[in-house]
């Protein structure tokens, strides 16, 4: 079994690192492999529904959405950590959410996910 586990914040080894470790300890210790993926510290672009995903299975921006579904069919769960900006997620990690679930919401089916 294997979680990705989801770096939402600009700061790669920052506080949402750190609690997304300590989830990746408890899930190693019980045997489940696991990966940190970081979304990096460019902005990431909202969706703007052109459509072009429905034709190649990718978004046109190549970006991070895209190497992150191609880890998809690799993972059997997913957490998503995110730091909090006025009771919300970073606004780069709700962009990267919506293109990632517009694009390839099929491909989640019937795996867990936390955030």
């Amino acid at each position: 079994m294997k979680v990705a586990l989801v770096n939402g914040s600009p700061h790669e080894h920052g506080c949402t690192y750190t609690a997304l470790k300590e989830v990746a300890g408890t899930l190693e210790g019980c045997g489940v492999e696991t990966e940190i993926f970081w979304i990096g510290s460019h902005p990431v672009a909202g969706c703007i529904a052109c459509g072009e995903c429905r034709k190649t299975g990718k978004c046109f921006r190549n970006d991070c959405v895209n190497l992150f579904l191609e880890k998809v069919p690799g993972c059997d769960g997913f957490v998503f950590g995110s730091p909090v900006h006025f009771a919300s997620a970073a606004g780069d990690m709700s962009s990267f959410l919506d293109r990632v679930f517009y694009i390839a919401s099929a491909r989640f089916r019937g795996k867990p996910g936390a955030a």
